[in-house]
């Protein structure tokens, strides 16, 4: 049905938008990616400006993007708008992805460290914005997404694990045990018995945005750069503590909820720090240095 009538109009319309964005939910696909969907199809949509779809307006489109955004995010775009395409039976309209090379280093500018994290909880924490402090800690000793905070409840609490739903998948997450000494005690003094712990007046989950903005609030007086502080990069500096100590990225991908490895080894990129110290202690630059004797080193030549 959604193919004859493409093809007969070759029009992305509202209405089609919204049967589409009706299929994904009734595919169980997570609010935040339906809206994440919608909103790059209806990018296109507003490129094509009301013209018929051809795989030309497609590839020009990609190539406008170019000029505004990274090549991840491109991609992403892409993605949303072939699987739009392939629901309308239409496969022959999508395009190939941009060709990425895998990074291996993190941004030293977006990395936000162990101490930098610190300073954010005893801002807080001096302001007497003890919510704040707690969802920052909960968050980075746990490594659940901010969209996971509704299952940090009272009863999560007392049990010191939380059965966390996400993307259909249900996964435990174990509580430390300072954790639930703090939650405990948050709990109790502010009358809270059963339910989620961090929510709204009305009992409701704390918006993201809200969060973020509050976050952010902590910036100056906390002496962290604002580009660094986000929600989710409280999960990334998790992943990255865990990975130093284990070295196991296979469970790390299961406590993070992640369905592929690849994208956990993301988490745990460094910023090269590390890298050039590595380099360095390797000794394999003698400018204004004495030269090693020939016999001090020996280089084979494997073939």
């Amino acid at each position: 049905m959604q193919r004859n009538y493409v093809e007969e109009t070759a029009v992305i319309t509202e209405e089609l938008i919204a049967e589409y964005k009706s299929y994904l939910y009734k595919e169980e696909k997570s609010r935040n990616t339906v809206s994440k969907y919608i909103r790059d199809i209806r990018a296109f949509s507003a490129f094509m400006d009301g013209g018929q779809v051809r795989k030309e307006n497609i590839l020009a489109w990609k190539e406008k993007l170019q000029a505004t955004h990274s090549p991840a995010s491109i991609n992403s775009m892409l993605a949303a708008v072939n699987g739009f395409f392939d629901w309308l039976q239409l496969p022959e309209l999508k395009v190939k992805p941009l060709k990425i090379q895998r990074e291996i280093f993190s941004k030293p500018e977006k990395e936000l460290t162990r101490t930098e994290y610190l300073r954010l909880v005893e801002t807080a924490e001096r302001e007497h914005r003890h919510r704040l402090a707690l969802l920052l800690q909960t968050i980075c000793s746990t490594g659940i997404r901010v969209s996971e905070l509704k299952y940090i409840t009272a009863e999560a609490v007392k049990t010191g694990r939380a059965a966390v739903d996400c993307k259909g998948k249900t996964r435990i997450v174990l509580l430390p045990s300072e954790l639930v000494r703090v939650l405990g005690r948050y709990c109790s003094s502010q009358g809270i018995g059963k339910g989620m712990i961090f929510c709204t007046k009305n009992g409701k989950p704390l918006d993201r945005s809200n969060i973020w903005k509050e976050m952010k609030n902590l910036c100056e007086r906390a002496k962290v750069e604002p580009d660094k502080v986000f929600p989710h990069n409280l999960r990334h500096l998790f992943a990255k503590v865990y990975y130093e100590m284990e070295k196991d990225l296979s469970k790390l991908a299961d406590l993070l909820g992640h369905a592929n490895v690849a994208t956990t080894r993301i988490y745990t990129m460094e910023s090269g720090v590390k890298h050039v110290r590595q380099l360095e202690r390797m000794g394999l630059v003698f400018a204004g240095k004495q030269k090693p004797h020939n016999d001090d080193y020996v280089v084979t030549n494997i073939t």
